[in-house]
């Protein structure tokens, strides 16, 4: 009964969602408090209190019409207006609100650019490890996802292969730093000679390739490192921004599109989007929440930051200190962490410690688990002696042992 692609994509729907309702059938059994669920990036940090208070002075302030009613599909003008001044205050852009397209988060955003410039059969590249979901979006679009192999040793992505595996197929290049599953920050070298490569590689094929940027985790960085903003290093790029992360707004689902007047063939490219957004059944973005991001664009969120940098900082000296061996997150809220023994005996075998894990594969590295460590200090501190439990069941304990 069901479409051909849809059968694919059932069977190989999200692992990360049904380790989450695992984690919910667990809890049921054994207690919330003594399940360590891992899996989800779901934000245990709460919105911030201004969030809640643009919500309740918007519905008393502003008209119901406005506040509930249909706008451009771009958006809210006003609001397309604050962003893009934030944005050139925080790092030197020229945007106006013809720039930004405001999307059901960084998703729908991603599907939205999909939609307007991909043909079928066109290849769209990722850099593993990636977030799973990106192989659906390249499938909304009839597209080929195309994988470049991990440097596992650093997972800054490998230019070589990335050299050799663009075509002149290629249609756009995803780049998502922090990284999900890693929490790798791209260093600026790296966004320097990939944006080099591309431009040859547009020379050579006579094509266009568009670097999207897929920022969910921008402002989730630790030890004051800096995430380069892409527009700076590449002419032809986009960038699809949520605040499902940065403001734990991720059932809100809004976010926005920045597509620069660099841009080739910019009018079209941003008409399309326009329409693709309005197709695509989305309409517009959730009007409400548009107006809650006017008047909280700027919010400081390094409270949010510090809560999960003390997660990270104990998680790590921990897990390390049992035999584990991972590299240390700059960004985002997950911890890659590679398995002393394969990944779904690894997966299964936390499990019997109520330990709930990513397997690498489900981000295109195998040999590897994602923790999502945005969940209460209180499940990391809780979880430690579970964890000791695996690494002794493992062996590792005695092998740290002997090796001091």
């Amino acid at each position: 009964m069901i479409s051909d692609k849809m059968v694919e994509l059932v069977n190989n729907s999200s692992v990360i969602r049904a380790m989450f309702e695992e984690g919910k059938r667990l809890a049921g059994i054994y207690g919330a408090e003594n399940v360590y669920d891992f899996s989800l990036g779901n934000p245990n940090v709460p919105a911030p209190g201004a969030v809640k208070e643009a919500i309740m002075s918007i519905l008393e302030e502003e008209e119901s019409t406005e506040v509930h009613g249909y706008m451009s599909n771009s958006g809210f003008e006003e609001v397309r207006q604050a962003i893009a001044a934030s944005l050139n205050r925080r790092f030197k852009t020229a945007f106006n609100e013809s720039n930004i397209i405001m999307t059901v988060g960084a998703a729908g955003g991603m599907n939205v650019l999909f939609k307007a410039v991909v043909n079928a059969g066109d290849e769209i590249i990722a850099f593993a490890p990636y977030f799973g979901e990106y192989r659906a979006y390249a499938a909304n679009a009839d597209a080929n996802l195309i994988a470049v192999p991990p440097d596992t040793s650093t997972f800054q992505p490998n230019l070589e292969e990335f050299e050799r595996l663009i075509t002149p197929k290629t249609k756009a290049v995803i780049v998502n730093t922090p990284n999900n599953p890693t929490g790798v920050i791209y260093s600026e070298e790296t966004i320097r000679k990939m944006a080099e490569i591309m431009e040859r590689k547009q020379k050579e094929f006579g094509t266009v390739i568009i670097l999207f940027s897929d920022e969910p985790y921008r402002e989730l960085a630790y030890d004051g490192a800096e995430v380069p903003y892409l527009t700076k290093y590449y002419a032809n790029t986009v960038v699809g921004y949520s605040y499902s992360k940065s403001l734990s707004l991720p059932g809100e689902r809004i976010g926005y599109l920045v597509i620069p007047d660099e841009l080739d063939d910019f009018a079209s490219v941003k008409a399309a989007c326009g329409v693709a957004t309005r197709i695509l059944g989305f309409v517009n973005a959730p009007s409400l929440m548009q107006k809650v991001i006017g008047r909280c664009v700027d919010i400081d969120v390094s409270e949010s930051v510090a809560l999960y940098n003390r997660n990270r900082e104990t998680l790590y000296a921990e897990l390390t200190k049992l035999g584990f061996e991972c590299i240390k997150p700059e960004g985002a809220f997950y911890m890659f962490m590679k398995t002393p023994i394969h990944e779904g005996p690894f997966c299964k075998l936390a499990k019997e410690y109520n330990i709930l894990l990513v397997p690498g594969s489900t981000f295109g590295c195998s040999g590897f688990v994602r923790i999502a460590y945005c969940v209460s200090y209180d499940t990391i501190v809780n979880s430690l002696p579970k964890f000791r439990e695996l690494a002794e069941k493992l062996g590792l304990t005695r092998k740290q042992e002997e090796k001091a």
